[in-house]
């Protein structure tokens, strides 16, 4: 199994997992177009793909979900209340997912985690192929027991780390959306995603990615002083950005 970012932040989200010939697309964030540019870069097209998953209806995860369905016949996989929330056109093939019960796309076996987020039921995902556990897990206000649980013992995880607290309540965002996005149904700041993985134990891990990190709320320098102390002993780990893909990350 392996994996990508095709891009990752509030302008856009696109993740790739690919295990034998199975290509699954987590979000798209971006118009149809630019996520056809962005395949190109990591030598994929979007006749490879094998189905869409979604996370939840906000625009920089769901922008170019329809016409890519469309344009490749792709089978869009998303909960209930984030369909009925995105309006789900009906010429789309659409496959209704419950939170904790697990389904099969090709070779993977894929678990959608509730998680608690300002969206109608947002889930993120956590995916298994041949013994190997690979987490995604962004848009999410706080650490839940129930988080902990699904995302203990992954060897791969892509997990985000929004903003900092003082720049948050220092920058430009009106007071409001500072409390939408630090708030318990927001985005985790870099001291809870740091917390989060050294509840998880992260000695597992053969790949760390962080991402859905704010261009204007937070910066890699503040990312990686938060996170030096947990993830110095990791064999691998990887930043990404809203702007650039990230090379494939194998496991083994």
């Amino acid at each position: 199994m392996r994996f990508t970012s095709l891009g990752s932040g509030s302008k856009g989200n696109a993740t790739l997992v690919e295990a034998d010939d199975t290509c699954l697309l987590v979000d798209c964030g971006f118009s149809a177009r630019e996520l056809e540019r962005r395949l190109v870069l990591v030598q994929r097209e979007g006749s490879r793909l094998s189905a869409i998953l979604v996370t939840h209806e906000h625009g920089d995860h769901i922008k170019g979900v329809w016409t890519l369905a469309r344009r490749y016949q792709l089978t869009v996989y998303m909960s209930a209340g984030t369909a009925r929330a995105a309006g789900a056109p009906g010429d789309v093939r659409l496959h209704l997912i419950t939170p904790q019960q697990r389904f099969q796309v090709g070779a993977v076996e894929v678990l959608p985690v509730a998680v608690p987020h300002d969206a109608r039921e947002p889930v993120q995902f956590v995916f298994n192929y041949a013994g190997l556990k690979l987490g995604v897990l962004t848009d999410l206000g706080h650490i839940s027991a129930h988080v902990l649980a699904c995302y203990q013992r992954c060897d791969a995880l892509l997990v985000e780390a929004n903003h900092d607290p003082a720049m948050l309540a220092a920058g430009s965002y009106p007071y409001a959306l500072q409390q939408r996005v630090g708030g318990d149904w927001g985005h985790l700041n870099n001291g809870q995603t740091a917390a989060l993985l050294d509840a998880l134990e992260p000695g597992s891990l053969q790949v760390l990615m962080i991402g859905h990190i704010s261009q204007q709320n937070n910066s890699l320098s503040a990312v990686e002083r938060v996170m030096a102390p947990l993830t110095a002993a990791l064999p691998q780990i990887v930043y990404a950005s809203q702007d650039d893909c990230v090379d494939w990350l194998a496991l083994e």
